[in-house]
């Protein structure tokens, strides 16, 4: 998603015409996640997908328009019976809204950009209806303030609380006095969920390089020198020279956090997966054969981890995809990684008969009382 929005502050820089199109609201929840966006500048460029099709290129067609008029619409394309009407073949809904990128916009691209490379939390506000303005408004909310947030302190608090529970929802909020009511897209951006990789070697370059595709943030440790080095490691946002559990110890660890242990050496992952398996991390792996694991399994009872604590543990680690290469491996250990935390079953979907995207969250919150915006 990032790409959209560097996409749409290069274009703005070059002095290009940019609209933005994003997903406002899905009832059932089985389309694209909300805030899915798509970019479009003047020449035509496009970057991003809303629909992965269906709708596109109508959505292209009217940020053409948008980009002509400055007026921001907004969209509904569902499986109505208008045969002439662009629609999701797939059922559902999908409610969109087209802005220029231009005024409050535009302003708040670079800071917001500049929050995500930092891993920092923020979420976006847009004004869609009941401003009085020709365009939404729009405004950052970082987690350690609201600076330049139209709001009053109780909405704002109660925005910043769906950020901080990295949520994006719609929020209406009932005027007070002669203020409109205000309908506004709170639109989250969480600092990324970590990936801990214990093990240099070439099954954790090709872990850390899938890791940072899948969009946490990477850390490769090792305690040899001569083999945890940057250089072997590109894609980890950092390499760390240090015994495993000494690191795991000092770091910050919680239920979004994905610890992979790849060493397969007693004297690294006994104190590692004890102290790991104690931990609140969401996803604990560990690679080795099944001798491996059966002699690991004996070591961390002697350590006194409980079998309620070793239940927790994924090893050896990944589906059975038939994996052999390091990449296949990666692959292998990826989708159970997102099968867990999508409480899928990794099972093939042509033997299902269930939705193949599992319905997420989408409740608009109505503030009662308070106020957004002057």
């Amino acid at each position: 998603m990032n790409a959209v929005w560097e996409a749409a502050l290069r274009w703005s820089h070059e002095g290009s015409a940019v609209v933005l199109a994003r997903v406002v609201d899905s009832p059932s929840g089985r389309q694209r996640p909300l805030g899915t966006a798509l970019a479009v500048s003047e020449s035509g460029q496009v970057v991003g997908s809303i629909s992965g099709g269906c709708v596109d290129g109508d959505l292209c067609a009217r940020a053409q328009e948008v980009m002509r008029s400055g007026v921001p619409e907004q969209l509904r394309y569902d499986d109505a019976d208008d045969f002439w009407a662009p629609k999701l073949p797939c059922g559902g809904r999908l409610d969109v809204v087209v802005e220029p990128v231009n005024g409050s916009l535009r302003a708040v691209l670079a800071p917001l950009l500049a929050a995500i490379r930092d891993g920092r939390p923020v979420a976006l506000t847009t004004v869609l209806d009941g401003s009085g303005d020709t365009a939404p408004r729009h405004a950052l909310i970082p987690a350690d303030g609201g600076d330049g947030c139209p709001a009053a302190d109780a909405a704002l608090d109660r925005v910043r609380a769906l950020a901080d529970t990295r949520t994006t929802r719609i929020v209406d909020l009932p005027g007070t006095g002669t203020a409109p009511d205000l309908r506004i897209f709170v639109q989250s951006f969480p600092a990324p969920p970590r990936m801990l990789v214990f093990g240099a070697d070439d099954f954790a370059a090709a872990l850390t390089r899938m890791g940072r595709f899948l969009g946490y943030r990477v850390t490769l440790c090792d305690a040899r020198p001569a083999f945890a080095t940057a250089a072997r490691f590109p894609a980890a946002h950092e390499v760390v020279v240090r015994w495993p559990h000494e690191y795991l110890a000092a770091t910050t660890v919680t239920e979004s956090t994905v610890i992979c242990v790849l060493t397969h050496d007693a004297k690294f992952d006994v104190p590692l997966l004890a102290a790991a398996l104690r931990s609140e991390a969401g996803y604990i792996g560990a690679m080795g054969s099944r001798r491996t694991h059966a002699d690991r399994v004996r070591r961390l009872r002697e350590a006194g981890v409980t079998e309620a604590e070793l239940g927790r543990l994924a090893a050896p680690t990944g589906l059975d995809l038939g994996a052999d290469s390091p990449e296949e491996t990666a692959v292998s250990i990826a989708a159970e990684i997102v099968a867990q935390r999508r409480n899928g079953s990794g099972a093939r979907l042509r033997d299902l008969d269930s939705p193949i995207h599992h319905a997420g969250e989408t409740t608009t919150i109505r503030c009662e009382g308070l106020r957004f915006g002057a």
